[in-house]
Order: structure tokens, then C-alpha cells, then sequence
């Protein structure tokens, strides 16, 4: 199991794939999303990584967070999400990972807080049919109905599904399609609607439901990865210093022989 990444959401447009079918995708951008900290099965008793996104001013950040971000050698981030990963799918603090964690036809699952619709009727918020449109019902076609029982219980239980607030909650759409990714502008194009409203931050993770797709890198690809040193780079350094060693001796034997 892979670790997740913290997107924001751009809005809506449409591409059109080789045969000309238009497909309406959500854009995505991923901008400077870090690895900030791991959870360990030795020291917290579960792996986790935990990610973080958006710039934010160091003075908005509290004197703990500060030196949280400083440990990790990072910047201080506004958002802050912790994804479950396997043992082997950790990745290192400081890392930064890129669109390239996803690949295109893969499937996602994307989570993220639903635009805020305020007070709905059982039929707008629930889907409810609502009563007979006839002339039997007075004035009460989109009513939710009874919602109590007799003496016995003599109440409405709670979570009964009635009028009420709707929107601004949790919501998880599983089974996306990737579009496609431009590494350059970090941008990732989902097939379909995500929750949230333009501007704000989603969850992107692998689908639990589909099975990963091959060439998918594991745990991940980072954006900015240091090279590790070869065997080759002494030897090839201790010739450099050779030749630089007998370039003024040949430039000593020429002076010599001019004088």
C-alpha cells in the first residue's frame, strides 16, 4: 500500500483522447508536496508517512510545528495529512513527491470536503420522492412524512434521514480514471467529478478497489532525488588528481628547456 498525495483543485475542462471522445476531467495540481515525517511500527506501533502542501508564513505556524518543520528540513506547510502505507512503502523525510506517483490509466480514489448547500429539504438532501402530486395532498408534495412511531417508542430516533445541513462533510468518490500528468506544470487530470470546491485540497490515493496497473513505481517517484556515489568516483577523482599532479611537472621541463 502506497502512500497518498495532497492535491488542489484547480476546477474542471474537458480533453479529447486519440479516437476524438470528449472526456470532462477534473485538473489537479501538485505543488511542493513534502514528506514530512514517518510513523514507525517500532515507535508509534503503525507506518504511516506524513505529507504536507501549501505555503504558509512561519509566524502563522505555532513554535511546535516550527521546530517539527525544522527537523525535517523542510518549509513550514498548511496542510498536513497522514496516509497508511506497508512497511516497505515508507518513504524518506524530505522527500518530495511528484505527479509521477501516479500513472495514466490507473484508477484513484479521492477524498475531500463537499461544496456547502445550507438548509435542504428531505427531498433535495435525501433524494426523497416526496408525496402524491395529487389533490388528496394539501400543500405537502415534498414533505419527508412521518417520521415518528406510536406510544411505543413515542420518539424519532436519532439519524433519521429529515431537513436539514447539507454539503460541507466528508465525502470519498472511489474508482477515478488518471487521465493523464504533466510533470511540468504539475498537474494531474482526473476522469469525472471530485468533492470540494475550487481551490481547496483532495486526498488522491490508490483505489482499494482496483488493483495497481503495471509500471506503477513503488512506494514512489520523488521530484528532486540526490545521486548516490558510485564505486567508479574515486578512481576516476584519484586520475583527475593524477593528471593534475603531472601538468606542472611538463610545464617546469619546458621552462627548463627554454632557459
Amino acid at each position: 500500500m502506497r502512500t497518498g498525495v495532497i492535491a488542489q483543485k484547480l476546477g474542471m475542462t474537458r480533453v479529447f483522447d486519440d479516437t476524438g471522445n470528449h472526456i470532462p476531467v477534473t485538473v489537479l495540481k501538485l505543488d511542493g508536496c513534502d514528506v514530512v515525517d514517518q510513523r514507525t511500527m517500532d515507535r508509534d506501533g503503525y507506518t504511516a508517512v506524513q505529507v504536507g502542501t501549501g505555503a504558509v508564513k512561519p509566524k502563522r505556524v505555532s513554535k511546535a510545528m516550527r521546530g517539527h518543520f525544522a527537523k525535517a528540513k523542510v518549509e513550514p506547510r498548511r496542510k498536513i495529512v497522514e496516509f497508511r502505507v506497508s512497511e516497505d512503502a515508507l518513504v524518506d523525510v524530505g522527500a518530495r513527491l511528484a505527479v509521477d506517483h501516479f500513472v495514466s490509466g490507473q484508477f484513484v480514489d479521492v477524498t475531500g470536503t463537499s461544496i456547502g448547500k445550507g438548509f435542504a429539504g428531505s427531498m433535495k438532501r435525501h433524494n426523497f420522492g416526496g408525496l402524491r402530486a395529487s389533490h388528496g395532498v394539501s400543500i405537502s408534495h415534498r414533505s419527508h412524512g412521518s417520521t415518528g412511531q406510536c406510544q411505543d417508542p413515542g420518539k424519532v430516533f436519532k439519524g433519521k434521514k429529515m431537513a436539514g445541513h447539507m454539503g460541507a462533510e466528508r465525502v470519498t468518490t472511489q474508482n477515478l480514471r488518471v487521465v493523464t500528468t504533466d510533470g511540468e506544470e504539475g498537474l494531474i487530470l482526473i476522469e469525472g467529478a471530485v468533492p470540494g470546491s475550487k481551490g481547496g485540497y483532495v486526498l488522491v490515493r490508490d483505489a482499494i478497489k482496483k488493483a495497481l496497473p503495471d509500471g506503477v513505481p513503488y512506494p514512489t517517484v520523488a521530484s528532486e532525488q540526490v545521486p548516490e556515489p558510485t564505486d567508479d568516483a574515486p578512481a576516476e577523482d584519484a586520475a583527475a588528481d593524477n593528471t593534475a599532479d603531472e601538468a606542472p611537472q611538463g610545464d617546469s621541463e619546458a621552462t627548463d628547456s627554454k632557459d
